[in-house]
């Protein structure tokens, strides 16, 4: 992990902000042995407006299968990002979970799907992009794949971690959460239905999305979880919880 973290360092775009400079370098260079449990924050890059984008790792770092969790990547739909694997409020020593609470902090702070250049950042990755639309468009998937600095984090992150497995989280207009999957995710996808006490729906990626360009360039599942709309209720914050620690000992034993 330490590697990972360092090659991330030279990877992602340097800061806007000058006085932000030590920030990741402060948080790839932390100390951590095996048998060491952490809880780490820190910022793993930039928006395109320059807002930080952070990154926590929670778990036992010797583990090599790892974790890895979106917590909101359209920036109205971020009930996911308060979401803390642990359990009693510590991170568990049996699994390794890397999350990215919000891939669109721009959005977030629009309350909008889109980042700060009107694209859809769920649309904008190389795997059956086409053009569609104008900036600011609902789904406008950008001018081309991985145009957006979100975007090109997210496939750094991916490339670099090669984790076991990935989760993405969403919201949508309906009342009942469900998993989705599609071809190669469609085990661990019912695996997390099944611990999160979740409906499971068979469900081919949408042209752009991120899922679908890592199922197409990396062995490892990658697949979908759909929440309500709004603020998480404590029981489902609670279950979503216990789901991932869970989650993560299976990617790290399978």
């Amino acid at each position: 992990m330490l590697a990972l973290l360092a090659a991330l360092a030279l990877l992602v775009p340097a800061p806007q902000r000058p006085d932000t400079d030590g920030d990741f370098l402060a948080f790839a260079q932390t100390p951590r042995r095996p048998g060491n449990l952490v809880a780490r924050t820190g910022v793993v890059g930039r928006s395109a407006e320059g807002r930080p984008i952070e990154g926590r790792q929670l778990g036992d770092p010797k583990w090599p299968g790892e974790l890895l969790v979106f917590g909101c990547i359209h920036g109205d739909e971020c009930g996911a990002s308060a979401i803390e694997p642990t359990i009693g409020g510590c991170p568990d020593p049996s699994a390794d979970i890397f999350i990215v609470p919000d891939l669109d902090p721009d959005g977030s702070a629009a309350r909008s799907r889109l980042n700060a250049h009107g694209v859809d950042l769920n649309r904008n990755f190389n795997a059956g992009w086409r053009p569609a639309g104008e900036a600011g468009s609902a789904e406008y998937p950008g001018p081309r794949p991985f145009s957006e600095p979100e975007t090109r984090l997210a496939a750094r992150i991916v490339h670099a971690l090669e984790p076991a497995a990935t989760i993405w989280f969403h919201q949508y207009r309906g009342e009942r959460p469900f998993v989705r999957a599609w071809g190669q995710s469609v085990a661990a996808g019912r695996r997390f239905a099944t611990l999160a006490r979740m409906p499971f729906r068979l469900i081919r990626w949408p042209a752009g999305t991120g899922p679908n360009w890592q199922n197409h360039r990396f062995a490892a599942p990658a697949f979908v979880v759909e929440l309500p709309q709004g603020r998480l209720e404590p029981e489902m914050r609670g279950r979503l919880s216990e789901a991932l620690v869970r989650m993560g000992r299976w990617v790290r034993e399978d």
